[in-house]
């Protein structure tokens, strides 16, 4: 393993991280750092589906407060998906264990980090949950913070006719089978420059589309998800935020920049006491899914709430001044009380988290 200058450029760095074969062959993935040296406290990141980590605010954001930052682009995405594989493609969210287990390694053993928080975002949020529910009692990681979850299913027809047993029925014998739904591109598209956003990101990446919908990919989330419903018994603090609203549409409404757009909010919150004993559930005014690439006043709540949580419990000293909005290509950081969705007037559309 050898880290070299990310995508992103410098002060970003990567590294590939090669996995056991699975039923595809080859796969890899890529861990990306933005080191603050002589620091003991790091961060790493997951990112959501047909996502990779571009956010480079949020990195902006933990380094000012003295977190290295670490960010993993899972098995299939982003940096570490290849022409042989199905995109996002897995059959059971436990085969992401072996790289966020390697990832943590690195990062305690190999870097000498001696606190480590887990920050997710929407799949990567459910993924992290799990997998720290998996991991009680280790001690290997010292918080969550979980920015808008994917712990309940997204509101959208074609998602929804899939149920648990008939999809995972499908996940077990076609695990390949293409679903037949597709991402609403209006979310994308109220995120990116070239579109109605601010912020710049890879669109082969990120696509406006999306990727395909697997149905051993769905079935796995499934399977999360009735996991999650047992309750996880996380033992760590976990910081839940998610939007005040949400919306549906299936044309451009303004509203898609001040509501979550791809999951249902409401569902999201009702979730949170599943996760453990100790998890605090903050309420985002005017916060589209991906919290962090929310309007300015919105971000700026997100990162006022994130760092008071962070100095409640993990001890992190609060700062006074802030850092300034990064270059559109990244992200920053906003909470209220709980807020109905309120969908527009047409059919409820949904792209998985």
């Amino acid at each position: 393993m050898e880290f070299r200058e990310d995508i992103l450029g410098a002060p970003y760095e990567a590294a590939e991280l090669t996995l056991r074969p699975d039923y595809e062959g080859a796969v890899c993935a890529t861990l990306v750092r933005r080191l603050v040296p002589g620091s003991e406290r790091a961060v790493l990141y997951v990112h959501g589906y047909n996502d990779y980590f571009f956010q480079t605010g949020l990195a902006d954001h933990y380094t000012a407060l003295g977190f290295s930052f670490y960010a993993l682009d899972l098995r299939k995405y982003g940096r570490s998906l290849r022409p042989h594989q199905s995109p996002n493609l897995v059959r059971h969210l436990t085969e992401h264990d072996e790289e966020i287990d390697e990832a943590v390694r690195i990062i305690r053993e190999l870097d000498g980090h001696r606190q480590l928080l887990f920050n997710g975002h929407s799949t990567g949020g459910l993924i992290a949950a799990l997998w720290a529910g998996r991991r009680v009692g280790r001690g290997v990681v010292d918080g969550l913070f979980l920015n808008s979850p994917f712990l309940s299913m997204p509101a959208a027809p074609a998602v929804r006719t899939f149920g648990g047993p008939a999809v995972t029925a499908l996940g077990r014998l076609a695990p390949t089978r293409v679903l037949p739904t597709s991402l609403n591109p209006h979310y994308v598209h109220s995120l990116h420059k070239d579109f109605k956003g601010e912020w710049d990101f890879d669109l082969t990446l990120k696509v406006a589309e999306g990727f395909p919908m697997y149905a051993g990919w769905l079935a796995a989330i499934h399977q999360g998800h009735r996991r999650l419903r047992s309750g996880l018994g996380i033992d760590v603090p976990v910081l839940l935020m998610a939007s005040t609203r949400s919306i549906s549409t299936t044309v451009w409404d303004e509203g898609l920049r001040r509501a979550d757009a791809v999951l249902r909010a409401d569902d999201i919150a009702a979730q949170g006491p599943r996760l453990g004993r100790h998890v605090t559930i903050v309420r985002i005014e005017d916060g589209v899914h991906d919290l962090v690439l929310s309007g300015e006043a919105a971000r700026t709540r997100v990162f006022a709430e994130l760092d008071h949580w962070l100095a409640a419990y993990l001890d992190v000293p609060l700062i006074d001044a802030q850092p300034a909005d990064a270059q559109p290509a990244a992200a920053q950081p906003g909470d209220t009380e709980s807020g109905a969705a309120q969908p527009a007037d047409t059919e409820p559309v949904g792209e998985s988290a």
